[in-house]
């Protein structure tokens, strides 16, 4: 549980807006309250005001199947959609207030754009429902093919960018992982088992997980190899990609070079040489 906890400690602080504090309310609140049922009550963790809740509200989202099956399971046995403990303080009217899942806190769209994201259902005819399903994209490409990206933006009224970004929230399907999208290592052809490694060998490989002792990295022979923490120098990271805790993240590409191969074991220790 305590390696559980540090992962999503470190997921976490690396969002815009979050940082290792926060991030640890995030996940204190979530254990005191029960799953977050819509962004929104982001706002209610400790230490997490309108500015860090304006920089990391797009970047997390809300597992809709998941609060769905929650709020059924509350409402069979009686209990409001809320999983807030309230305080003895607030009125009646507070306490007796219900939260409601939002689909679109499982989309790349802002809450700051969710008013527009509604005018926009309502020029394409399209529900909450219908996100991410067909229909959703044939109604969404039959308004864009009668007037336009630019003239539906003006509409809005907002711009084409903020419009963009609502288009692809509301088409792409829940299950929907941006991170597929990421640049995939340069595997070397020549290289697919741990065999075919030598001491030396210069690959590129993807970071596949992080933890306090070191980095996995995936670099195409079927197991991943391990930067020793030691390893992970600020020197060998970019100006952009330097961080106080030095660490990098899942997706990130890395160039490495294999230190050492224990076949008996299936163990490959890697030394970073740079990150793309």
């Amino acid at each position: 549980i305590s390696s559980l906890y540090s992962h999503f400690v470190y997921f976490f602080r690396h969002i815009a807006g979050l940082n290792a504090n926060r991030a640890k309310n995030i996940i204190e609140w979530r254990e005191k309250n029960g799953p977050f049922i819509n962004r929104e009550q982001l706002k209610k963790v400790k230490g997490l005001g309108p500015k860090s809740f304006q920089q990391c509200a797009g970047f997390i989202r809300v597992n809709q199947d998941y609060i769905r099956t929650f709020c059924r399971s509350l409402l069979k046995s009686g209990v409001e959609v809320t999983n807030e403990k309230q305080s003895k303080k607030k009125s009646k009217t507070a306490a007796n207030a219900v939260l409601k899942p939002n689909p679109l806190d499982q989309t790349c769209i802002h809450p700051e754009s969710y008013d527009i994201a509604m005018r926009f259902l309502s020029f394409v005819g399209g529900t909450l429902c219908e996100i991410g399903k067909p229909e959703m994209q044939q109604k969404i490409n039959s308004l864009l093919e009668k007037e336009g990206i630019e003239k539906t933006a003006e509409r809005l009224p907002t711009t084409v960018h903020t419009l963009q970004v609502i288009i692809d929230g509301l088409s792409q399907p829940e299950s929907f992982d941006f991170r597929t999208d990421f640049d995939k290592p340069d595997f070397k052809r020549s290289i697919v088992c741990l065999e075919d490694l030598q001491v030396g060998t210069v690959l590129t490989g993807k970071v596949e997980n992080a933890t306090l002792f070191g980095i996995f990295v995936d670099i195409g022979v079927g197991r991943s190899g391990l930067i020793p923490i030691r390893n992970v120098t600020e020197a060998k990271l970019s100006k952009t990609k330097k961080r106080r805790s030095l660490g990098l993240g899942p997706g990130e590409r890395v160039e490495v070079r294999v230190l050492n191969i224990d076949i008996p074991r299936s163990r490959i220790t890697l030394d970073l040489i740079r990150v793309l």
